[in-house]
């Protein structure tokens, strides 16, 4: 096995832990913060916008299954990252894309997989992912994690979470975790 680490932030951490969880390779998908100023933050303090962190999860996987550009291509189409400090009806610098790399490969990789989705021009509007150094990780309060899979009758998880799981499955239906299927 060949375990590595990415923290990415594309908007509400509860849709992003639920998409990685279910890819084969994951061994594990952690809510949390990173990249603020506000040492052990809280939910409370993240969403007001005044730490500075994101909303992100931090995937340990094992590389040997699922490529750091598989990684990071599940990333760019389960979201838009082409508005800034926005995804959907989330709004502030805490639902910001970023990639937080945890090697100077990594950071390079994710650098270039920007360049080539502009290049074919796969979104209609720039893209604004920030790339950058991954920083200390808090991991969120319990009741973050596992937020779908604990709360499946919520109205955010069946307005949002569901339908952005419907369309990963339609379209990395191989990629899935078999006893997810």
């Amino acid at each position: 096995m060949d375990i590595q680490k990415i923290t990415l932030g594309n908007g509400c951490f509860w849709c992003t832990e639920a998409v990685f969880k279910t890819l084969k390779g994951v061994k594990q998908a952690i809510s949390g913060y990173m990249g603020g100023h506000t040492k052990n933050p809280t939910y409370n303090q993240v969403c007001n916008g005044d730490t500075g962190h994101a909303e992100v999860v931090q995937i340990e996987y094992d590389a040997d299954i699922v490529s750091f550009e598989e990684l990071l291509l599940i990333f760019f189409k389960t979201h838009d990252p082409t508005t800034l400090n926005r995804q959907g009806n989330d709004i502030g610098t805490q639902y910001r894309s970023v990639i937080f790399y945890h090697t100077a490969e990594q950071g390079e990789q994710a650098k270039a997989m920007i360049a080539k989705l502009t290049g074919e021009q796969v979104f209609d509007r720039p893209i604004v992912t920030e790339v950058t150094p991954a920083t200390e990780f808090y991991k969120a309060e319990s009741y973050h994690q596992d937020y779908f899979i604990n709360n499946p009758g919520n109205g955010y998880c069946r307005a949002v979470i569901q339908p952005k799981l419907n369309k990963f499955a339609k379209e990395f239906t191989d990629r899935i975790k078999p006893e997810l299927l």
